[in-house]
Order: structure tokens, then C-alpha cells, then sequence
């Protein structure tokens, strides 16, 4: 009887999974380099959805410059996109570690 209940609560969770990864995949954080002058949007499940570059930062005597610009502006969204799922998915550890699977 306990083990169908725990699988009961299993499934729930597992749907609630589900839909919080599709609610991620809109969720969308922002990632910035050059003083805003780089803007990089990201889903919350790590996709990277746009890219925006200011004119006034290309030069193409420097696309090295604009080259470290756009790496730091995606590295700096993909890291809000992780903490914005971890701070999602932090729930289910913390439900399962109650239900005795962690």
C-alpha cells in the first residue's frame, strides 16, 4: 500500500517536472557585455533565442573586440538561464529528498 502511494507522488512530480521545463523553455533572462552595448536573451532551459549588437560597437578594424563582447554576453545569459532553472527545479530535489529518493 505505501509503495503505491510513493509511486502516486512519483508520477504527480514527475508531470509537475514537465510542465516547470516547458515553462522554462519560455521563460526568458538576458545576458549583457559592453555596457549593454551586447545583449544576448535566453530561454530558461539554456537555449540562446536572440542576439542584439549595437552599431556603434562593430568595427571592423576590432572584431576581436566584438568577438569577446558577444562570448561574454552569452556566457553571462546562459549563467542567469542556469540559476533561473536551478532556482525552478530546487523544489523537486528538496520533494523528493523528503520522499526518501535523494
Amino acid at each position: 500500500m505505501k509503495m503505491d502511494k510513493l509511486m502516486k507522488q512519483a508520477q504527480k512530480m514527475q508531470a509537475q517536472m514537465m510542465k516547470m521545463q516547458e515553462e522554462l523553455a519560455h521563460e526568458r533572462v538576458e545576458g549583457n557585455a559592453g555596457g549593454g552595448m551586447v545583449k544576448v536573451i535566453a530561454n530558461g532551459q539554456g537555449d540562446i533565442v536572440s542576439v542584439k549588437i549595437e552599431k556603434e560597437v562593430v568595427d571592423p578594424e576590432d572584431i576581436e573586440m566584438l568577438e569577446d563582447l558577444v562570448l561574454a554576453a552569452v556566457s553571462d545569459a546562459l549563467k542567469n538561464s542556469r540559476e533561473l532553472a536551478n532556482s525552478k527545479m530546487g523544489q523537486f530535489s528538496g520533494a523528493l529528498g523528503s520522499l526518501g529518493i535523494m
